[in-house]
């Protein structure tokens, strides 16, 4: 059996979702939800909406899938502890910390894997499955035939989104929104800046694309839409189907369900036919940016964006005609059916859009209510348009009105069928015995004994009428039995007393199945966390100041030796290769000896993204990472932990990509066999100050570097200069260098590694130099440079500069001056050192 999953960010979205069809739905509670901007839930309306759900066999997953701050935990563990009690089915959880808690506080509450996680192979279902998680929801770039091999071979139920909006970047990690606006995506936050215009640039900052047939949003993806695809779906073996939407409103969630719902059926008992042109469209209607499959069946390149229009397009009706300035008058033959209250959008050559409200239209001059797709329909316009521009409906009032049939009226639309038994006889109560479709029952009696009736004996009749008195619930008569001995009496408002009774009783049973066993004991978050904390390695950090490690990640051997030569500690080398080339096992061999001819340490990186068909790739590396023995494997994604646990026996360091954000998060991966990690980049001092002095394993910062915002399956070269939607590419990206440039001349790098993904960095480099000494003071035991996007020169000379800071402490004279920038002319940032994020 398969489960339709819908969004839910509203009291209304949750009634819409319920009565059209879904089988669970996700929502969130005013705290730690991936939506933060959505209506969301309180306490109170969280377990009125889990009962509501739970009534009509409808389950609840509650989203707690942010990432957490330490002084977070407290206010975390009595929510957990809340959700239980409320009954909620399942918990959908990003941060790994989140889940360490909630095994602590809440052991019997089923954990879900956010597509926030970026899990992307079988190794990280894997991964999951043997740390607790019930579920886990893919990554969004995933084939269909990389579901479907994880399906046949995971333990753990498999969630894949189905409908909705995109991200261009994979889910979990893009820090762009939280760098360049301070609001996190991680923390539910995201200001969406896939959504602005963009130009390519090159290296002399000309627009690359400026002769191209292309939009300015080369970063807003279209809608996902797999309606075609639902059977494939099922065949993958697919658990549950999710639609995106928490924003969207409750008609989006009526239309989208109710469309699906059908589909799904259909497809179960073999009527794919069912399904057809006419739901497209009201999916295209109701919202979309324009469709596309996204990667479930290969690289689309431009045609999965939606590079002219980041919202909601509406659906194409027709062409102007006529356009008659003197009264407003505009012509249009219609492609599509339009009605009295619709609004419409008119695409124009000069000034944009052109909006109107549909309050009257003729045809042939003769006023109608509705006009039929071949018309030509006369409006009128506030503003100016032109022949031929395109003319889109973006409110359809019968779809809408359609759509508000699920939940505007006050008596449920999908009822539960129910039979009824009634009997009585005279020196007896009258007993009303419900049974409803899926068998359970409630039953309750008349306070009043039956009399033999002097005037009006009941009948069936009667007690008909009193019976099928269901109002508001969610019930329905189908069967009634009545059995009536004799000439009796019972007054009407005993039988109405016993009904609402027998009704409470049956709804008490239909809930019964979703309790729980209280908790044995509640516990407080301190006695969650003392497993996280090592009061030893805390009361070292707060009195002794360290001299942190220099670590450089780089992907090329000249950085290895710059940075060596420069003074680094450590040297992080390999995964994704910012030059395009593939990192051969010559390169990782060479490193390993350059390094240990300076008598320093290496650590050897993996991709952060590693798909099924890298995986014979990675496994030769590790064999050969086995035989080199460096001093620790760097791993950024649970996929490639679980790989790395199971292949090698070297110590484990956890990157940033991990969104490492407490120190329970790091309990639960040193519980899982890492020996230091790589600390969230949108922690501020104080923060990481907190995180390093309770952390049982060490803890490294990022002080200097251009950071990865986002990485991306899709390629702006690739798809805009390299016709890579054609089925190939011709790897443009080796030719040149390339900036995204924002509206405020802001130059983004982009790079694409040797996996053709595409990293786009910040435009300004982290530079860390004037507080360099605090990393030591605060107990940070490593301090790394991210050398990838740098040249060998350069990368030489920031890290002699980190070196002798480090090894001269205050007496260094750089330190007096009032900037030290990485490089002349640079724009720098301190990130969120000083600031943090929402």
């Amino acid at each position: 059996m398969v489960e339709l999953l819908a969004p839910v960010g509203s009291k209304e979205a949750l009634c819409a979702a319920v009565e059209s069809g879904a089988d669970a739905v996700y929502l969130a509670g005013k705290l730690f939800g991936a939506r933060a901007y959505a209506p969301n839930f309180d306490h109170e309306q969280l377990a009125e909406a889990i009962r509501f759900a739970h009534l009509r066999g409808v389950a609840v997953y509650v989203a707690v899938n942010t990432i957490v701050d330490n002084n977070e935990m407290a206010e975390l563990a009595a929510y957990l502890q809340f959700l239980y009690q409320a009954g909620a089915d399942a918990i959908i959880v990003q941060d790994l910390g989140v889940a360490y808690i909630a095994r602590q506080v809440t052991p019997g509450l089923p954990l879900h894997a956010s597509t926030q996680m970026t899990v992307h192979n079988l190794a990280g279902v894997t991964f999951l499955s043997e740390t607790g998680f019930r579920r886990v929801v893919l990554a969004r770039e995933l084939a269909l035939a990389d579901i479907k091999y994880i399906c046949q071979h995971s333990k753990a139920e498999i969630e894949t989104f189905i409908h909705g909006a995109l991200c261009i970047c994979y889910s979990g990690q893009c820090l762009m929104s939280g760098m360049i606006g301070g609001r996190s995506g991680n923390r539910g936050r995201c200001a969406q800046p896939c959504r602005l215009p963009y130009t390519l640039v090159d290296e002399q900052g000309q627009d690359v694309l400026q002769q191209a047939d292309t939009g300015e949003y080369l970063l807003s993806p279209k809608d996902l839409n797999t309606l075609e695809l639902i059977p494939d779906f099922i065949t993958a073996g697919v658990k549950s189907f999710k639609i995106e939407g928490r924003m969207k409103r409750p008609e989006y969630v009526a239309i989208v369900v109710d469309t699906y719902r059908r589909a799904i059926d259909a497809a179960l008992n073999d009527k794919a036919a069912a399904i057809g042109e006419q739901e497209q469209k009201d999916l295209a209607q109701i919202f979309n940016r324009d469709f596309t499959t996204a990667y479930l069946s290969g690289r689309p390149g431009r045609n999965m964006m939606s590079d002219r229009r980041p919202n909601n397009r509406g659906v194409r009706i027709g062409r102007v005609t006529n356009y008659q300035a003197a009264g407003k008058l505009v012509t249009i033959k219609l492609d599509e059916p339009l009605n009295v209250s619709d609004i419409v959008e008119f695409w124009v050559k000069v000034g944009g859009r052109v909006s109107a409200n549909v309050t009257a239209m003729t045809v042939n001059g003769q006023s109608v209510m509705t006009a039929p797709a071949g018309a030509a329909v006369t409006i009128t316009v506030q503003s100016p348009v032109r022949i031929n521009d395109r003319v889109f409906k973006v409110y359809d009032a019968r779809l809408m009105e359609r759509a508000q049939s699920f939940f505007a009226g006050p008596s449920a639309v999908r009822r539960i069928g129910i039979a009824v038994k009634v009997s009585v006889a005279e020196g007896r109560p009258l007993t009303v015995e419900i049974l409803d479709s899926e068998g359970f029952t409630g039953t309750a009696q008349t306070n009043f004994i039956a009399e033999r009736a002097l005037k009006r004996p009941l009948n069936r009749e009667t007690i008909a009428k009193q019976i099928e008195r269901l109002g508001t619930t969610v019930f329905e008569l189908r069967e009634l039995e009545c059995s009536v001995d004799g000439e009796v009496m019972v007054p009407i408002s005993e039988i109405n007393d016993a009904r609402r009774r027998a009704v409470a009783e049956l709804e008490k049973a239909r809930l019964e199945r979703f309790k729980r066993p209280a908790l044995e004991k509640i516990q407080s978050v301190q006695q969650a966390e003392l497993s996280v904390h090592d009061p030893v390695r805390r009361r070292k950090a707060l009195t002794n100041a360290r001299k942190p490690e220099l670590s450089v990640h780089v992907d090329q051997l000249d950085k290895v030796e710059a940075a060596l030569a420069g003074g680094a500690d450590v040297i992080v080398f390999g995964g994704e290769n910012f030059s395009h080339q593939p990192i051969g096992l010559t390169e990782y061999r060479e490193a390993v000896k350059l390094v240990r001819r300076y008598g320093r340490k290496i650590t050897l990186s993996t991709p952060r993204l590693v798909k099924e068909w890298q995986r014979k790739v990675l496994a030769e590396e590790f064999r050969l990472f086995g035989e080199l023995k460096p001093d620790a494997v760097s791993v950024g994604n649970v996929g490639t932990l679980q790989l790395a646990r199971t292949l090698l026996e070297l110590p484990l360091h956890g990157d940033y990509p991990l969104n490492i954000y407490n120190n329970a998060a790091i309990a639960f991966l040193a519980g899982q066999g890492l020996s230091s990690v790589t600390l969230s980049p949108e922690l501020n001092f104080s923060q990481v100050e907190d995180i390093a002095g309770k952390s049982p394993i060490p803890v490294e910062c990022i002080v200097q570097g251009h950071l990865t915002l986002m990485v991306s399956e899709h390629c702006s070269m690739g798809s805009y200069l390299g016709g890579l939607h054609a089925g190939s590419c011709s790897k443009v990206c080796r030719q040149g260098y390339f900036w995204l440039k924002d509206r405020k001349n802001e130059r983004f790098p982009v790079i694409t590694d040797q996996f053709c993904r595409m990293h786009v960095l910040n435009a300004k480099e982290l530079n860390m130099l004037p507080h360099v000494l605090k990393f030591g003071n605060i107990g940070v035991d490593r301090i790394r440079i991210e050398g990838k996007y740098s040249q060998a020169g350069a990368l030489g000379k920031i890290t002699r500069l980190y070196r002798e800071i480090l090894d001269q402490g205050e007496k260094h004279p750089r330190l007096a001056e009032p900037s030290i920038p990485a490089n002349e002319n640079q724009a720098l940032t301190r990130g969120h050192y000083f600031r943090g994020v929402l």
